[in-house]
């Protein structure tokens, strides 16, 4: 069984099981092959028409290849009122602590909410903001809070770097990029071999995503 160290793609991977996919309710095939992360994303609420596929959604969520919730999130540029963007967002949320299984978040301007509705909810599975970008104070306002953070093809060194290694992961997301080269960049800015930052990943991966592992 191969660990997906890329935790968050829109790309099909080679090998499938080396990367968790994201789709949407809309988009999944139960009968495809790999590891899958199924969620409303909040550019997408407007297409539901606040008639949202909850039903659907959960069925998908209870299956062993669905790996985790998302992406989900807040993001303030995004044109949707706030408060429904909020609305759908605790739902996956609270679906995913129903569930079990980790929470992957789209945040964009949204900080301060986030880490309000983190402090309401209190939740038992991880958080982790994908594809951070954020400058290291944001990533340490996150961590203080217990997020976990997923580092993509573009980000700011000092906040991958600041980020304790038991709660960094990876992602290409929609980038033309191995998640190998990434390894390396992430092992350079964190003063360990290629090697040693692999096995940390492939750690973290097996202990947050417990599907893996073949616990649920």
């Amino acid at each position: 069984m191969i660990t997906p160290l890329d935790i968050h793609t829109h790309r099909v991977p080679l090998p499938l099981e080396s990367a968790i996919q994201n789709r949407y309710p809309e988009t999944f095939d139960e009968k495809a092959e790999g590891w899958f992360s199924i969620g409303i994303h909040p550019w997408r609420i407007k297409d539901y028409q606040k008639h949202y596929p909850w039903e659907e959604l959960h069925r998908f969520l209870s299956l062993p290849q669905v790996l985790a919730v998302g992406e989900a999130g807040i993001d303030k540029i995004c044109g949707i009122p706030f408060d429904e963007q909020e609305r759908v967002f605790i739902h996956q949320a609270e679906m995913a602590e129903e569930i079990g299984k980790p929470l992957i978040i789209h945040m964009v301007k949204s900080t301060d909410e986030m880490v309000r509705i983190r402090k309401q909810m209190r939740p038992s599975v991880p958080w982790i903001i994908h594809g951070f970008r954020g400058k290291p104070a944001q990533a340490q306002q996150l961590l203080s809070h217990d997020f976990c953070l997923s580092f993509g093809a573009l980000y700011h060194p000092e906040s991958l770097k600041l980020t304790p290694l038991s709660r960094l992961f990876l992602e290409n997301d929609e980038a033309d990029v191995s998640i190998e080269s990434l390894i390396e960049k992430a092992a350079e800015i964190k003063g360990v071999d290629f090697e040693e930052m692999k096995q940390i990943l492939m750690n973290n991966v097996n202990n947050t995503f417990s599907c893996v592992r073949g616990d649920k």
